[in-house]
């Protein structure tokens, strides 16, 4: 079984840039898809962006195109979320997964794996 575990986030005022990691542990962390998805209070969970697993394919929500990226690093074992120009509607908690299945999707019930959330919070 794969275990997730996340880092990074925090708090920052609008405009600036946050970082969250995320790092995989047990099978091979190459052949998974990875995505990230957050929560804000009061709201339900939406998908952020997602990456296949050779890094080759990405896909993002209208709301942060061209705000935030998504790269991987196969040989860490990692996955990261870079979060620029942030917003105040950005602040939420958000958890990376993992699929199995390898292709970049945008559905939480294709994932099979979930890190523990992490918190981003944005004020003005």
């Amino acid at each position: 079984q794969l275990q997730l575990v996340e880092s990074g986030g925090g708090l920052v005022q609008a405009g600036g840039s946050l970082r969250l990691s995320c790092a995989a542990s047990g099978p091979t962390f190459s052949g998974y898809a990875m995505g990230w998805f957050r929560q804000a209070p009061g709201k339900e969970r939406e998908f952020v962006a997602c990456i296949n697993w050779s890094g080759g394919n990405t896909y993002y929500t209208g709301s942060v195109k061209g705000r935030f990226t998504i790269p991987r690093d196969n040989a860490k074992n990692t996955v990261y979320l870079e979060m620029n120009s942030l917003k105040r509607e950005d602040t939420s908690v958000d958890r990376c997964a993992a699929d199995e299945n390898g292709r970049a999707r945008m559905v939480p019930r294709e994932y099979d794996y979930w890190g523990q959330g992490r918190q981003v919070a944005v004020s003005s």
